[in-house]
This record gives structure tokens, C-alpha cells and sequence, in this order.
């Protein structure tokens, strides 16, 4: 009988607690878009958690679609505070993409060109938008993991609804159901500063165009009582327009202005931010503008406080909900393409089917194909496996296979260049591309690369570049013999190297890059210094087999903060059109290693070791290892060395060891010290003097600004040695 009380007795609770439920009003919550402006909706839902209001639906548009979508989602408003603080805001408007997770291809695109352009039938195109958002799904996408599954937008922990413009017809576009992540990227591609996002056939950009406060839509869903956020703001004058993105919001502005006031008055409680002074780029002020947020709720508090009141019994709890950094992949599904196996594919994201992987690892390969450009739009999502999840690729190649690059450099030893690149892709087969560079300037120069790129499994290249400088240096590339002929310490050169390279090269342990190939070479080396001397030191060709493995881990190629660089090569030279009468078949090895950590968040300290020697019986001194001087492309032997001019020193082996401090005093502004040693010879390893006292020794001082065209540096360099001082600049990327 006391069983039976008691079982009555919480059926009583629960049925009562269900009936109040059900009696209680449905709430729902508008956020309209406004860019960076409406993190102010943070602040306002904070309050509204406060007041102990349970939300029963949520819209919202652009930034309101994304914010209410991940509310939606089951975070809090807390929650949503803690992470917009930590969110890199430069990444946000840009295709923000890790260095660690571009191949060894991508990595040199970067750091090469300072502009890219599309170049289709002859003309010069410019891109459809500044950033593909990548950074913002893979961001949406691990905050969104928890509900990856749910196709349904009622079926969220709070139901939701957002809203999208179709760019094709001006329709408004009402999202209730797909991927999450893909639904609010679409309802927030601002357009011109995010690619449109395709969904169901339909090419989408930002809701606020046709609707940037779905109240309408809300009520559809059930909502009794409306609680708004309008973080728009009206027309602008001339003078406050500000610049491109300004301009964009005011056309958008035209229409919502005229609807917003019918909205307004629909909406029971509305709340409306101070967000003057405020851009929709401001991310970089977002505690701010969500305390901007939080007043203005406050200062509507006795009517929020009503409706928690009502709901108090129904507070919403707070769910413990943690980002998900383990993914177990069944299989990865791959749409099909027509200019890229999915070899090509796998091997971009660096994993196989059947993966245990971390989400960052998910995102890296994600980035990894963005980076290529060879896709305008890239998604995915999951799917229910046997016991894994299926990963699902949706991506949608890049129309454009041809590119115009263009880069600048100045240095003491090219001089002036200027940089000018055709890429082709998609020449012969799929998954290949053709690079020609073209240097004008003081120096000719150029470099044509073909390359396949097989993914995981071996790919195939051809390379053919011409180098050619003239410069007085302290070396004349014949053991000393020139310069003791004219009793002096300096000679005039003009070099030139014509090389080809075939070769293959695949990725190891997703982590190491290693690779073999032959090369056939021709130098000239001439002076006109030596008068009636014959004038031509070298005029040789060389033939050579050669392998190498790569491994980088910095965060930049200028400037690193962390990582790990190394690279290792082995290069037999066979045979030779001897113009000297010296050649004996011989080898050199090489390597170099550099790490690079952070302290104090801004000291970066790199430590640096490198050497190399010649195996056999007599090397010839053309390719000896050549130290002096920085900021020049480092072309076969030749090895940056502070405190002495450019190539001034010379053997057959070497060891250089070097430190280095960069303070980052500024945002991309930089003071640095440096100071290396190095013990050069021929033959050095032979005996001990590879590990005596360094020989040579030099230290500098510069300062650095990252730019667009690439590094731009001033160094002050000084040998105690021979107490000479060099002032060295160098301007943009090295190539």
C-alpha cells in the first residue's frame, strides 16, 4: 500500500510539472545580424539566463544565426562568452590555414607570392570573396560535434531556424533542417568577404539581404512571447560609412530599415544594444560589444524578470559540454571529381579510413585542401557507420586552373626582382600542375617546375631553373688561385647555373617528406677582373643522382615562433664535360636543423646547427659550401653567415652553429639578435678541427616588419675577427 502511495504520488509531481509546462508560454529569441556586433547577443542571453527564462525556440540571421545556433546546441550563454574570448579574430575574416598542415608544395606558394590572381581565357580575374570561411566551419563544426548526427533542426536541444539568401534570385531562404555548421555559415556568408555556400542546389549568402530579423519565422515555430536582440543600426551619412564592408551593410540596410519598425512592434520584449562605434569586423573588440549586450537587457530586466519567474520551475540547465577532440572514421566518402583521384584527396587530409584522429587533425587536412586552391568550396559532415562514424566530403572544384602571381625582392646579392608567375593545373593529367617563374630585375632569373601529385603514394616532378648574379666577393671558386694571381683579396664574378632535376618524392610516416632524383647541371663562372687571364674559371656541365628528406613543423617560414625544421641531402656527382681537367667522381652530404620556441609569449629563441662535407678523392671547389651574407635564396651550396659579406667563405665541408632572439615588441614588428659560429675548411672532418675553436664568428642586430609582399629586414651585422661591419637589407619573400 506504501508503494502504491508513494508511485502515485510522483506521478502526481510529474503530471503536475508537465501540466504547468504545458500552460506556461512558449518563449522564443530573435538575434538579428550585424557581423562582430552581434556578439552583443552573448550579453543579452546571459541576462536572460540570469533571470532564469527558459527558451523554447530560437532564429536568428548571420551572426544571430550563428550565435542561436550554437545556443541551440545546448551551450549556455557562459559558455558562448568564454569561447568568442579565446577565438583568433584575424582567422575569422580570413582562410586562416596552419602552416603545419600545407604540404611542402603549399608551403612555398605562400612564402613566394605576394598576390594571386585568377587568370581565366586571357583575362585577370580577382576572387569571389576573401575568404573561403574554412576557419569558421572547422571552428562551427568541433563546437558543433556533440549534435553532428541531427539532420532536424526541431530535434536540437532548443529548436531552431535561420536564415539564408539565395544570390541567384534574392529569395529568402528559410534553414530547418541539414548540417548545423553548414546551415549558420551559410546564414553568415557576408557577402564579398565569404564565399557563398551551396545548399541543396542553391548558392546562399548572408540572410540579412532578405530577412535580418526572422521574428515571423520564430512565431511559425510556436513561440507565444518574442524576446528580440537588433544589433542593426540605421542609415549612415557620407562621413560614417567607413570603407568596403561599411558600404555593403548600408545597401542591406535599405530594405530592413523600412520592415524593421512593423518587427519592432511584433516583438514583446525588445532589446536593442548600443553598438555605435562598432563595425561588423570588430571581433577584436567582442568583450566589449557583449557587455554592450548585457546592458542593454539589464535595462529591460523587470520585464525579462516576469517571464523567468513564470519559468523558474523550467530553468534551463546548465549542460557540461566539452568540444570533442577524438574522432573515430570509419570510412571517408568522396564525391566525384573530375580533375582529382581520390588518392589526391586522402592524401591532402593525411589520413586513411578506419582513423582514430583528433579534430585538429580533421581540421589540419581540411585546411590542407583549401590550401591547394584547387577547390572553391569545401564541406563535410558525418554520417552513422557500423560502429564509426563516416566522414562525408562534399567539394566542389575550382573552375579556375590558371593563376597570375606576383612577388618583389630586394637583397645584396640579386638586387632588385620582380616576380612573375603562371600556374597552370590540370596540363596532362589529374592532380598535376605546371609553375613558371620569371624574375626580371638586375639579375634574370627563372624556375619551371611540373609536378604530379599522387597523394599517399609516390608523386612525380621535373624541374628546370636558372640562377645568374654578378658581385665582387672574397671567394673566386678556385681555392684562392684567382685572387693570389692579382695579389688581391676581392674578385668580380658573374655566376651562372642552368639546372634540371627529375625526381619522385612521397610522404613518410604523414610527417616526413623524402625523395630521390638525377639532375643535370651547368656552370659558368667568369671574371672580367682577371683581364688578360683567361676570364672563364668554370664552364662545366654535371651529372648527379641525389635523395633528400624534409621536415617542417614551424608555424611560419619568417618569424617562427615553434617548430622544428630539418632537411638532409646526399648528392653524387657521376660525371661531368670537365672544363677544368679536375674531375674525379664525388659526393656531398648536408644537413641542417633548426628549433624555434617561444617564451614569455613574445621571445622566440632558435637554435640552429648545420654542416656538411665531400666524400672522395677530390671534390671540385665549384660546389664547395659557400658562407656570407643573408637574406638571399639559398641556391645549391650557398649558406647565409652574419659578421662577413656575401660568399666570403669557402671549403668543402663545414659546421655553422647559431642563436637567436626575436622580440615581437609590436604586432609583426620584431627586434632580433643573432649570433653564429662556424668552422670551415676542406677536409675538416678528417681531424678535429670541425669541433675546435670556431674559425669564424659574427653576430647581428636588425629589426623586421611582417608585409604582405613578405619580410621586410634591416640587419646590422659585425665579425670580431675581422672587425668588419655590414649593413644588410632585404625587402619581400626570398626567391
Amino acid at each position: 500500500m506504501k508503494k502504491l502511495s508513494l508511485l502515485i504520488l510522483v506521478f502526481s509531481l510529474v503530471f503536475s510539472a508537465f501540466a504547468q509546462d504545458q500552460k506556461r508560454p512558449k518563449i522564443g529569441v530573435v538575434l538579428s545580424g550585424g557581423g562582430a556586433k552581434g556578439l552583443a547577443h552573448i550579453g543579452a542571453l546571459k541576462v536572460l539566463e540570469e533571470a532564469g527564462v527558459k527558451v523554447d525556440y530560437i532564429g536568428g540571421t548571420s551572426m544571430g544565426a550563428i550565435v542561436g545556433g550554437l545556443y541551440a546546441s545546448g551551450y549556455t550563454a557562459k559558455q558562448l562568452d568564454s569561447i568568442f574570448t579565446v577565438v583568433d579574430t584575424d582567422a575569422l575574416l580570413q582562410d586562416y590555414i596552419p602552416r603545419t598542415s600545407k604540404s611542402f608544395f603549399e608551403k612555398r606558394n605562400d612564402e613566394v607570392y605576394a598576390l594571386t590572381l585568377p587568370f581565366n581565357k586571357f583575362k585577370v580575374g580577382v576572387p569571389t570573396a576573401l575568404s573561403k570561411g574554412m576557419y569558421n566551419y572547422n571552428l562551427l563544426s568541433r563546437l558543433t560535434n556533440h549534435v553532428r548526427l541531427i539532420r532536424d533542426f526541431d530535434k536540437l536541444p532548443i529548436p531552431f531556424v535561420c536564415i539564408a539568401t539565395d544570390i541567384e534570385t534574392g529569395e529568402k531562404v528559410v534553414l530547418k533542417n541539414g548540417i548545423l555548421p553548414k546551415a549558420v555559415l551559410a546564414s553568415g556568408a557576408f557577402p564579398s568577404l565569404y564565399t557563398p555556400v551551396e545548399i541543396d542546389g542553391r548558392l546562399l549568402v548572408d540572410g540579412g539581404v532578405t530577412d535580418n530579423y526572422p521574428i515571423e519565422e520564430v512565431r511559425k515555430m510556436g513561440a507565444d512571447i518574442i524576446i528580440g536582440v537588433d544589433v542593426q543600426e540605421g542609415l549612415k551619412d557620407r562621413d560614417n560609412l567607413g570603407g568596403a564592408s561599411g558600404v555593403l551593410v548600408q545597401i542591406t540596410n535599405f530594405t530592413m530599415i523600412e520592415k524593421m519598425e512593423a518587427k519592432r512592434k511584433a516583438t514583446d520584449i525588445y532589446i536593442k544594444p548600443d553598438i555605435k562605434g562598432y563595425s561588423v569586423i570588430s571581433f577584436d573588440l567582442g568583450k566589449e560589444i557583449i557587455n554592450k549586450g548585457e546592458e542593454a537587457a539589464f535595462s529591460v530586466y523587470e520585464q525579462i524578470a516576469k517571464l523567468g519567474f513564470t519559468a523558474n520551475e523550467n530553468r534551463r540547465k546548465v549542460p557540461v559540454i566539452e568540444p570533442t577532440d577524438t574522432l573515430n572514421i570509419g570510412s571517408i566518402k568522396v564525391n566525384n571529381l573530375n580533375n582529382f583521384t581520390r588518392a589526391y584527396v586522402l592524401g591532402k587530409l593525411r589520413f586513411k579510413n578506419n582513423s582514430k584522429i583528433t579534430f585538429q587533425k580533421l581540421s589540419d587536412g581540411i585546411s590542407n585542401l583549401s590550401s591547394t586552391q584547387n577547390f572553391s568550396a569545401i564541406s563535410y559532415s558525418f554520417e552513422k557507420g557500423y560502429d564509426k562514424d563516416n566522414l562525408v566530403l562534399e567539394l566542389k572544384e575550382n573552375p579556375v586552373k590558371r593563376y597570375l602571381k606576383f612577388g618583389v625582392h630586394y637583397d645584396g646579392l640579386y638586387k632588385s626582382a620582380a616576380l612573375i608567375n603562371v600556374t597552370q593545373k590540370k596540363v596532362f593529367f589529374k592532380n598535376d600542375n605546371v609553375s613558371l617563374d620569371v624574375v626580371l630585375g638586375d639579375n634574370f632569373r627563372y624556375n619551371l617546375n611540373y609536378y604530379y601529385d599522387n597523394g599517399f603514394y609516390w608523386s612525380f616532378g621535373v624541374n628546370s631553373r636558372y640562377n645568374q648574379f654578378n658581385k665582387n666577393i672574397t671567394t673566386d671558386f678556385a681555392n684562392g688561385i684567382a685572387l693570389e694571381s692579382l695579389g688581391t683579396n676581392s674578385i668580380n664574378i658573374n655566376f651562372s647555373d642552368f639546372t634540371q632535376q627529375v625526381f619522385a618524392q612521397t610522404v613518410f610516416a604523414q610527417k616526413f617528406l623524402v625523395g630521390a632524383g638525377t639532375e643535370w647541371k651547368h656552370l659558368k663562372i667568369k671574371s672580367e677582373t682577371l683581364g688578360n687571364i683567361n676570364p672563364v674559371l668554370e664552364n662545366s656541365s654535371y651529372a648527379s643522382m641525389y635523395g633528400y628528406v624534409k621536415f617542417d613543423s614551424q608555424d611560419k617560414n619568417y618569424f617562427a615562433k615553434k617548430g622544428v625544421h630539418f632537411f638532409g641531402d646526399f648528392k653524387s656527382f657521376v660525371y661531368s664535360s670537365d672544363y677544368t681537367n679536375s674531375f674525379e667522381p664525388f659526393s656531398i652530404a648536408k644537413a641542417d636543423i633548426e628549433i624555434v620556441q617561444t617564451f614569455f609569449k613574445r621571445v622566440a629563441v632558435k637554435l640552429q646547427s648545420e654542416g656538411g662535407f665531400a666524400i672522395g678523392e677530390r671534390s671540385i671547389p665549384f660546389h664547395d659550401f659557400v658562407l656570407g651574407g643573408y637574406g638571399y635564396s639559398m641556391i645549391n651550396n650557398f649558406r647565409h653567415f652574419y659578421g662577413y659579406d656575401f660568399l666570403s667563405i669557402a671549403g668543402d665541408s663545414y659546421v655553422k652553429g647559431e642563436i637567436g632572439l626575436d622580440y615581437e615588441f609590436y604586432k609583426k614588428n620584431h627586434f632580433n639578435f643573432s649570433a653564429n659560429f662556424a668552422n670551415v675548411g676542406n677536409a675538416i672532418f678528417e681531424d678535429d678541427r670541425w669541433i675546435s675553436r670556431p674559425k669564424y664568428s659574427g653576430y647581428a642586430l636588425g629589426y623586421g616588419l611582417e608585409t604582405f609582399i613578405g619580410p621586410i629586414e634591416l640587419k646590422h651585422s659585425w665579425s670580431p675577427e675581422t672587425r668588419n661591419h655590414f649593413t644588410w637589407i632585404s625587402l619581400g619573400f626570398w626567391f
